[in-house]
């Protein structure tokens, strides 16, 4: 994704554009998101960050607010009793991420004469709120721990500063839009915004009772509450959108109702996972309910945003491989990626978004900026391997699903991404794909690597472009042989014969000039002169993920990227500590990313390497059990791992991040050798082992070919055994060892 943090850079972490040209996109590092740990909610399009008593506070480089549409449409949200902040009990998510519960007291209490006249922990002040459908519900409870009868005063303050994502990260803008006075009624208060592209925004805050006191950036309400007696206060804060005619209350309560009963609709498509290890359990509920909340409701169908905060939007490339990594456990996903990806294909030639006809989409932005043409992305195309990977994706949802008529129905579209691999995405016609970006606006980095200095020489020089990366190679081997299994299914013949014998090509050709033997390792990429950059980098368990790479390979990829230099123990490196621009607290040039490991893993797990597919799986869910909440972050520094020690974290780091969150679903499925195959209505378990960490996993609702089965795995000794607990449909097991 789209940040780095070199050490050398202290000042900035650089979301998108890197270079020193692009200083305006950069993030300010004045805050580290792992020193907040904030709390977080999404539901949507919209996203929220508080603190850990629930409050949203404004100030120089703080993420922490609503943000509807890539705008901040609530930046203070803060609440107090009797003009002081609470102390905070705690505060956690449900399991299920549907809403956060904040439990604070009262501190002590003073008269002006220095004499105590509340004693702290007398008042509980339960806080609940939760997102749903464009606006953001809280319920605030008030009860009297004391034995006599409490006058209490509550005060919420508010603002809106109606900020874009951008400006929030860091951005400089020449202008900005009008704020407008805010609109005060009896018990509630509009506060609006109209930006340079002309649109009206607005925040409307609701509150029942109405206050006792209410101005434009605050509400109070004077509580008389008996021994044992709650008060309550519900607030609703819409965005862009009129208020219901019932009051804050009720809707509060059907607005509940409907976002528990949505989310359980959602993910009950989903085969669940248990198994004997119960901090593990943790981590795989948290990653399942992580992956969920992300999931959004597009017209299109579900589609998994990419991360909170700076990217909870569409992402072509994160979109594409969280399907594949939760492929096997609930493949609407995949679906509903591959329709809205289709639906947004480029059809046309646009520099400024790097758009060719046939390219896949990178990203999209909804905020001000994106609008008025500020930054790139408001649809933006500057990603090189999403359009292979759109098509891999293609060909694996058929053979996971054998759903031939959604593949008919995007069948256009998947030939259109062929011709782009074949045309635009092969600049100089050598068979390999490149990038390069068409504008100085643009990307200058279009892989998944994308920080301004992840590509490069052995001696740390800058790899100029165009730029062919060696598991975008892979990527287009793994397109070429998805189309054609997907032309044979359609009975295309030709095409499935000319297409398969591309792969071949391409497989030839990318040993011949990618394979280094000196280094005993796939290089980094090619750069504009056709150089290698000879870079030990993970990049090259990629190309074992696709099946690129020859067999007699396999064994020097595997043994270096589990080599010291690479392998720290909590999972493989981004790239060598032995390489020129090796530093473990990078973005991109020696960290350690979930979504990478798993990739790799299930490259060691094709070539028959399961047990260092394993390590891998206990190295990243030994890092989850540091983590608050055992939310894995997008990437973590890549420390060595030390005895009774965590894992080091990064700054800013999403988290929840999807493609994150479902990395250890897809390392399970590679350790257990998963394969589902609809037309033969086969469930096969190839080789399966489980990490030292497992005794035992139990699989329920697996679903294919109209059936599902539950089914537990058991180690036995050195084995596996397999064991099916129950079946419907006409559904075969088979498991190999």
């Amino acid at each position: 994704m789209e940040m780095d943090a070199e050490a050398h850079q202290p000042e900035a972490f650089i979301p998108h554009l890197r270079g020193e040209d692009h200083a305006h996109y950069f993030i300010p590092a004045s805050t580290s998101l792992h020193e907040l740990r904030p709390r977080t909610l999404k539901h949507g399009d919209v996203f929220g960050l508080f603190d850990h008593s629930g409050d949203a506070r404004e100030g120089p480089g703080s993420p922490e607010g609503v943000f509807f549409h890539d705008t901040r449409y609530l930046s203070r949200f803060c609440l107090q009793i009797d003009g002081r902040r609470p102390v905070l009990l705690s505060s956690t998510p449900r399991d299920d991420n549907a809403s956060l519960t904040f439990d604070l007291t009262n501190p002590d209490f003073y008269d002006s004469e220095g004499e105590l006249t509340l004693e702290h922990d007398i008042v509980q002040i339960r806080r609940v709120r939760f997102l749903w459908n464009a606006a953001c519900f809280e319920h605030v409870a008030v009860r009297n721990f004391d034995i006599a009868p409490r006058r209490v005063r509550l005060a919420i303050h508010f603002a809106a500063d109606f900020a874009d994502l951008f400006e929030v990260r860091g951005a400089k803008r020449k202008a900005t839009g009008v704020h407008h006075a805010p609109v005060v009624a009896a018990d509630s208060v509009m506060l609006s915004y109209t930006g340079l592209d002309n649109q009206r925004r607005q925040t409307v805050l609701r509150f029942d009772p109405a206050p006792d006191e209410i101005y434009a950036g605050h509400a109070c309400f004077d509580f008389e509450i008996a021994p044992m007696e709650t008060k309550r206060l519900f607030v609703e804060i819409g965005f862009d959108k009129k208020a219901s005619a019932e009051s804050a209350s009720r809707a509060f309560l059907r607005a509940l109702r409907d976002g528990r009963r949505s989310l359980r609709v959602t993910s009950s498509r989903a085969a669940s996972i248990a198994t004997s290890n119960q901090v593990f359990n943790e981590t795989i509920r948290r990653c399942v309910s992580d992956f969920y909340m992300l999931v959004t409701e597009t017209p299109h169908g579900l589609y998994p945003y990419a991360g909170v905060p700076w990217f909870s939007t569409v992402f072509g490339r994160d979109g594409l491989i969280a399907g594949l990594e939760t492929l096997w456990l609930d493949p609407s996903i995949a679906r509903g990626v591959l329709c809205y990806l289709a639906a947004h294909q480029a059809k046309d030639y646009d520099a400024a978004a790097d758009a060719e006809p046939g390219k896949i989409l990178h990203e999209t932005r909804q905020g001000e900026m994106a609008k008025l043409g500020e930054v790139p992305f408001r649809h933006y195309y500057g990603s090189v391997d999403s359009t292979p990977l759109f098509v891999l994706l293609a060909g694996a949802y058929f053979e996971r699903t054998g759903d031939l008529a959604f593949i008919r129905s995007i069948w256009a579209h998947i030939e259109a991404a062929l011709r782009w691999i074949e045309t635009d995405g092969d600049r100089d016609g050598d068979g390999f794909v490149e990038y390069g970006r068409k504008t100085e606006e643009g990307l200058a980095n279009q892989g998944w690597k994308d920080s301004h200095d992840s590509i490069f020489h052995a001696d740390g020089s800058l790899a100029r472009g165009p730029i062919a990366l060696a598991e975008v190679q892979s990527y287009v081997y793994g397109a070429w042989r998805a189309a054609a299994l997907l032309a044979r299914a359609l009975g295309l013949k030709l095409h499935a014969e000319d297409w398969q014998n591309k792969a071949g090509v391409l497989q030839r050709r990318f040993d011949e000039v990618f394979f280094d033997e000196e280094m005993g390792l796939y290089v980094l990429a090619l750069d504009g002169d056709k150089k290698p950059c000879r870079v030990r980098a993970s990049n090259a368990g990629h190309a074992l993920f696709t099946g690129i790479a020859f067999k007699e390979r396999a064994s020097a990829v595997v043994g270096a990227l589990m080599d010291r230099s690479f392998f720290s123990g909590w999972g493989v490196r981004t790239i060598a500590s032995t390489e020129a621009r090796y530093n473990p607290m990078s973005y991109h040039n020696g960290s350690i990313w979930p979504h990478d490991n798993a990739l790799i893993a299930a490259g060691f797990a094709r070539y028959g390497y399961r047990h260092e597919a394993a390590r891998i799986f206990d190295g990243i869910c030994a890092a989850s059990t540091y983590i608050d909440l055992r939310r894995l972050p997008e990437l973590f520094c890549g420390f060595p791992r030390r005895l009774h020690q965590g894992p080091t974290f990064y700054p800013v780091a999403c988290a929840p991040q999807a493609w994150a969150a479902a990395a250890p679903i897809f390392l399970l499925q590679s350790c257990l050798g998963l394969g589902l195959d609809p037309v033969a209505g086969q469930i096969t378990f190839d080789r399966p082992i489980l990490p030292d960490f497992l005794q035992e996993v139990v699989l329920r609702g697996l679903k294919i070919a109209g059936g599902s089965i539950d089914v537990a795995l058991l180690r036995d000794q050195d084995e596996v055994v397999v064991k099916l607990l129950s079946r419907t449909g006409d559904i075969q097991l088979t498991s190999t060892s």
